[in-house]
């Protein structure tokens, strides 16, 4: 093969390389314009615990932890480290919406509610109306039974007094054989 040849057979490969390189970015274009038009579904993400502002103001220092457990619910997060800290942590992550995110901290000395801390939170109204995503929806339906059809109800039997359970026995056998 002369030199003239391996030069030509040179220049042919590094243009057909080039081509084919030119080829896949155009087709890369195109494939992201289609998909500009069609966007897959995502779904919304819903982690932790929503802690809504009446929650916040029901929580009062010298609750016990119990108290606080029942108004906010069990604590996302909860340290061996910081045994007396809470930390409460919302996300809420919809597509084309602006990630919410929302930290509640309750501090407690001992077993009794010292402080708590917290992001601006919403009321439970306007985190519900933030839920919306667009789609139209009827009105809503009343969800109280008015007086009227309230005595429209049939009345319910009476109930019958059961019978008495018969007495416990005054000893029970042991659990284990003697001898044991």
């Amino acid at each position: 093969m002369s030199d003239l040849q391996h030069r030509s057979a040179w220049l042919i490969l590094v243009c057909a390389a080039s081509l084919s390189l030119v080829a896949c970015g155009s087709l890369n274009g195109a494939s992201r314009s289609i998909a500009g038009v069609v966007t897959p579904y995502k779904m919304d993400i819903v982690q932790g615990n929503f802690v809504s502002k009446e929650q916040a103001a029901a929580v009062k220092p010298g609750m016990s932890r119990v108290q606080v457990r029942d108004i906010l619910g069990t604590p996302l997060l909860t340290s061996i480290f910081h045994a007396d800290r809470w930390d409460y942590v919302f996300t809420f992550k919809r597509q084309g919406v602006e990630p919410q995110a929302r930290k509640v901290t309750v501090f407690f000395k001992g077993d009794a509610l010292e402080r708590i801390e917290a992001d601006a939170l919403p009321t439970e109204a306007e985190f519900v109306a933030s839920l919306d995503s667009g789609r139209k929806s009827g009105k809503v339906p009343v969800l109280e039974m008015t007086e009227e059809s309230l005595k429209q109800l049939p009345v319910p039997a009476k109930a019958v007094d059961p019978k008495p359970l018969p007495p416990l026995p005054a000893s029970y056998p042991p659990l284990e054989p003697a001898g044991q």
